[in-house]
C-alpha cells in the first residue's frame, strides 16, 4: 500500500497526520541524511496565488500544490511528484518492521546515534537483505521525534520525492516504516550510510582533517550536478530549498550526495513563474526575495549554492557569532575581497596552508558572486554552474582530464558561463 493513499484516507477521517490512531498502518520511505537543524525564517504566513504564481502552504508532496486561474487550463497535463511516485515510486521502497529497526539500532541506542536535527534523530544500524540472505550491511535510520517542529508531512515528501529521485548525487532512500499504535505514531526512514559524513564535518570542525582543495573542488561539484538534476533532469521541476553544507553527506569516496529532502518542493508549471509559499530554511543560506516574498524558484537554490561556495572557500560558516562583529556574516565579510583584488587571498581557509590555485580560487569566487547577483533572473543556472566547475576540476587534475559526468535522466542543458557582477 501506497503511503499517499494512507496519507488521503488519514485526512478524510479528521484525524491528524501525526496522531495515534489504528495500529498496523504503513507508509512509504525517504533517504539517509546528515543530521541538520532547519528552523522556520518568518512565521508561516503563505503568500496569495497571483496569476504568475502557485500557491504552496508547505504541506509537503502529499498533495499537489493548488494553480493559479491562469494555469488551470495547462495543469492537466502536469505531472507531479506524487503521481509519480504512485506509478513507480512506492514499489521500490522496502517497508522495515519496527521491530526490525529498533533491533538494527540496538534499540536506539545512544551509542549508535550518528546526530539529531529537528526531524528527529538519526542512528546507525545494520540491516539484512529483503530475504534474510547475506551479510548485514550498515544503514542510517531517521526516527522522527513525535515531539520535532518537523513531522509526518515532511517525512511524507521525503518518500515520496526519494521514491521517484535517483542520481548518483543523491542520497538513496533504501525504505521506510510507518505503524501507528499504542505508543504513537511511529515514522521512520533508512538511508544507505555514509561513512564520511556530511561536508560541514570536514569544513568546520577540527576534529577532522581538512579537505584538500582538489577534494573540496570534486564535492561541490558533485553536489552542484545533484542540483543539475533537480532542476533540469526530471520529468518535474523539484527545488532543493535547504541546500547547505551539513545536508551535502560524503560516502566512502567523498562523493557528495544530497540529503533531507523535507522541505523540497515541485517547481512552478505552466506559465508560473514562481511557486508562492511559507519561508522556511536555514538562517544564512535563504535568497533575499524568497524571504521577502515567499517567491520560491529554481534560483533560490542556486543563490543557497553560492553561499555554500564562499564557505568552501573560506573555511566559514554563513553566520558565525563566534567571530568578530564585522566577520559574523561571511557574506559581508568577503565583500571587502573582491576576487580579481590585491587582497582576495586574506579569504581562503588558512586550513589550505595555501596548497590551492589562486586562479582557479579567483573563478570561484566570481561563479558565488553570480549566484548571489540580487536579481534572481541574472543567476547561471546549475547547468551552466555545473560547467564552470568542470572547467576548474579539470584544471586541477594532474594531466588534465575531464571529470567523469554523472548521469542524469531527463534533459541537460547546453551550458555557458554565467553572468558576472
Amino acid at each position: 500500500m501506497s503511503c499517499l493513499s494512507w496519507f488521503k484516507r488519514r485526512s478524510r477521517g479528521g484525524e491528524s497526520a501525526t496522531s495515534g490512531g489504528s495500529s498496523g498502518k504503513r507508509g512509504a520511505s525517504a533517504p539517509p541524511s546528515g543530521p541538520t537543524t532547519t528552523t522556520n525564517l518568518t512565521t508561516t504566513t503563505t503568500v496569495s496565488g497571483v496569476s504568475t504564481s502557485r500557491s504552496d502552504d508547505s504541506s509537503g508532496a502529499a498533495r499537489p500544490a493548488s494553480k493559479s486561474a491562469g494555469s488551470a487550463a495547462s495543469s492537466q497535463s502536469q505531472r507531479s511528484i506524487s503521481s509519480l511516485y504512485e506509478e513507480r515510486g512506492h514499489g521500490q521502497l522496502r517497508v522495515f518492521d519496527y521491530e526490525e529497526l529498533q533491533a538494527a539500532t540496538a534499540e536506539f541506542s545512544r551509542a549508535q546515534k550518528l546526530g539529531e536535527g529537528g526531524f528527529g534523530s538519526v542512528y546507525k544500524g545494520f540491516v539484512r537483505a529483503a530475504d534474510g540472505k547475506g551479510d548485514r550491511v550498515p544503514v542510517a535510520v531517521k526516527k522522527l521525534n513525535q515531539r520535532g517542529l518537523q513531522g509526518h508531512k515532511q517525512w511524507l515528501a521525503e518518500v515520496q520525492f526519494l521514491g521517484v529521485l535517483e542520481h548518483p548525487n543523491l542520497v538513496k532512500l533504501l525504505g521506510y516504516c510507518a505503524v501507528d499504535s499504542e505508543r504513537g505514531a511511529q515514522r521512520l526512514l533508512v538511508y544507505e550510510f555514509m561513512p564520511n559524513k556530511s561536508l560541514e564535518d570536514h569544513l568546520f570542525r577540527r576534529a577532522n582533517p581538512p579537505l584538500s582543495w582538489n577534494r573540496r573542488l570534486q564535492v561541490i561539484l558533485g553536489a552542484a550536478e545533484g542540483l543539475a538534476y533537480l532542476h533540469e533532469g526530471v520529468e518535474v521541476q523539484v527545488i532543493y530549498r535547504d541546500f547547505k553544507t551539513s545536508n551535502i553527506l560524503l560516502d566512502k569516496d567523498f562523493r557528495a550526495k544530497l540529503s533531507d529532502f523535507g522541505l523540497a518542493r515541485e517547481g512552478p508549471t505552466g506559465a508560473n513563474t514562481h511557486v508562492s509559499t511559507a519561508v522556511v530554511g536555514t538562517h544564512g543560506y535563504a535568497a533575499p526575495e524568497y524571504i521577502d516574498s515567499g517567491h520560491l524558484t529554481a534560483k533560490s537554490d542556486v543563490w543557497s549554492f553560492g553561499v555554500v561556495l564562499y564557505e568552501i572557500l573560506t573555511g566559514r560558516r554563513s553566520l558565525d557569532r563566534n567571530k568578530p562583529a564585522a566577520e559574523q556574516k561571511m557574506l559581508e565579510w568577503v565583500e571587502q575581497f573582491p576576487p580579481d583584488s590585491r587582497n582576495f587571498r586574506m579569504i581562503m581557509d588558512p586550513r589550505l596552508r595555501g596548497e590551492y590555485s589562486v586562479k582557479a580560487a579567483r573563478e570561484i569566487a566570481k561563479l558565488a558572486n553570480s549566484c548571489l547577483l540580487k536579481n534572481a533572473k541574472e543567476r547561471p543556472t546549475m547547468g551552466e554552474v555545473v560547467e564552470v566547475l568542470r572547467r576548474a576540476v579539470q584544471a586541477a587534475e594532474p594531466d588534465g582530464r575531464a571529470p567523469v559526468a554523472s548521469p542524469v535522466k531527463g534533459k541537460r542543458s547546453n551550458a555557458a558561463a554565467p553572468p558576472r557582477r
